[in-house]
């Protein structure tokens, strides 16, 4: 039976993944730093029906011991990891640079873009010993393809990064005949809490009009975008894969049907 960890898994994006791997009849290892809120994520999955087992574990990814904790966990409650995603991450609080406190700063970078670079290492340590390897996937996010926006630069730096580092990292591998791949799962624009709040949810943040439009006409909720990615996932891409939701294709035609798709996420209850 085959087995995922997922970081930041107790909402949005990331626990909607792990219950379509649920069904899917994988063990799961779901992650957060809350223990209320991850004791319940765990209880949750455990009543969906599914042949895997189900463990949460609590970790920051900011730090490099308690991944390797997480890491040594996985491995000894199921084994090989055959898949491990770096979900953890944190919106930015809506100022220019010259705003942000240091500490704001440091939580964006340490969650955002150095989580995913210590899961990804710890990762490739433990599946480079399996017979079979393993897969890394990193999600992608605003500022990836070079987008900017006032207010989200530490934010769009970060996914910038993740970009160049996952992709350099495929090809690392890949010259070192490695069993691991590396891979980008690009999700687009959710509508989840991440979006109206900062620093995990320390701050909230107000959009300014002309974002939430764009965000109605290109945005969708976790569970959608799950469900593409997850497939995607389970049909074993090569390495290097670059799993992509909202490709500029569908973008493109959101835009050209938005007068007669009306929708307005930051009105209606779901």
């Amino acid at each position: 039976m085959k087995t995922v960890v997922i970081t930041g898994s107790t909402r949005g994006l990331g626990f909607e993944m792990a219950k379509r791997f649920r069904a899917a009849g994988w063990n799961l290892v779901i992650n957060g730093v809350d223990p209320d809120r991850l004791e319940a994520a765990v209880d949750a999955l455990r009543h969906i029906e599914g042949k895997g087992a189900v463990e949460g574990f609590r970790a920051s990814v900011a730090s490099a011991e308690e991944l390797h904790h997480l890491a040594v966990f996985a491995a000894e409650r199921f084994g090989p990891v055959d898949i491990w995603i770096n979900n953890a991450g944190v919106n930015q609080p809506m100022k220019p640079l010259w705003e942000l406190t240091e500490k704001e700063i440091d939580t964006v970078l340490d969650i955002d873009l150095r989580g995913a670079v210590l899961g990804s290492r710890e990762a490739v340590r433990r599946m480079e010993k399996q017979p079979d390897g393993g897969y890394i996937y990193n999600i992608e996010g605003y500022g990836s393809n070079d987008a900017m926006m006032l207010g989200l630069n530490m934010y769009g730096t970060s996914k910038r990064a993740i970009t160049h580092f996952t992709r350099a990292l495929a090809k690392e591998l890949r010259e070192r005949n490695s069993p691991v791949k590396a891979g980008l799962l690009s999700p687009g624009i959710m509508i989840t809490a991440f979006t109206v709040n900062a620093l995990g949810g320390e701050q909230a943040i107000e959009l300014p009009e002309k974002t939430k439009k764009v965000y109605n006409i290109l945005g969708d909720y976790p569970d959608v975008v799950a469900d593409y990615l997850v497939g995607k996932m389970l049909a074993e891409p090569g390495s290097g894969a670059h799993i992509c939701w909202l490709t500029g294709g569908k973008a493109a035609w959101r835009f050209l049907t938005a007068a007669f798709r009306k929708r307005d996420f930051f009105q209606q209850e779901r």
